[in-house]
């Protein structure tokens, strides 16, 4: 069988999706928590004008990409996985924020197969270019597009951003642990099948 190609998101998957927070409640002088975001879009979920969020975000990216914790159990999972799968990790971040990507990778010990920041949340050609077998994201639209565009499964990761509906090929998890246990039975029924 062959090795299966993984598709994963980094910021509200492999981070922590409470990253943004200290960063939002101190700059803009708020007491909010993630509970608080209901929509992926900042400007709207915050009711700050777009262009006053946008620049706060381009200027603050970095050091919030630096910063940012794992998801909890993201590690573990992620390590077992990178002895039996390959790992393409697939991000909207811009390009020149690579090398601050891969380092913050290393200091976290995750390992990887291939890093690309395609500076968009279309995700669809990169995850097609590297022929990825299923999808990890946090994005609600993109967790659809991609399984609609590609019939690959996606696993979205749960958060109050990301609530509207799904299609029966999304599928959401809570964490790494159920995202493992997933993938693990997906895997064994894979092999069933081809048996």
């Amino acid at each position: 069988m062959k090795q299966k190609r993984f598709g994963i998101d980094i910021d509200g998957t492999v981070t922590c999706p409470t990253s943004l927070i200290p960063f939002i409640n101190k700059d803009f002088s708020l007491n909010i928590t993630l509970d608080d975001i209901k929509k992926y879009d900042l400007s709207e979920a915050l009711d700050i004008p777009a262009e006053r969020c946008q620049d706060w975000f381009n200027e603050r990216e970095p050091d919030i990409y630096w910063s940012s914790p794992l998801a909890e159990g993201a590690k573990d999972v992620l390590l077992k996985w990178k002895e039996q799968f390959q790992l393409f990790f697939i991000s909207a971040r811009r390009s020149h924020l690579l090398d601050l990507t891969q380092k913050w990778f290393e200091t976290k010990d995750i390992l990887y197969d291939r890093i690309e920041l395609i500076g968009s949340h279309d995700k669809i050609k990169a995850a097609k270019q590297h022929k990825v077998d299923i999808f990890f994201e946090d994005k609600h639209d993109n967790a659809v597009s991609i399984h609609e565009e590609l019939r690959i499964p996606v696993l979205l990761f749960n958060t109050p951003y990301n609530q509207d509906p799904v299609p029966s090929g999304v599928i959401r998890v809570d964490n790494w642990a159920q995202a493992e246990q997933w993938v693990k039975a997906w895997i064994d029924s894979e092999s069933f099948i081809q048996q």
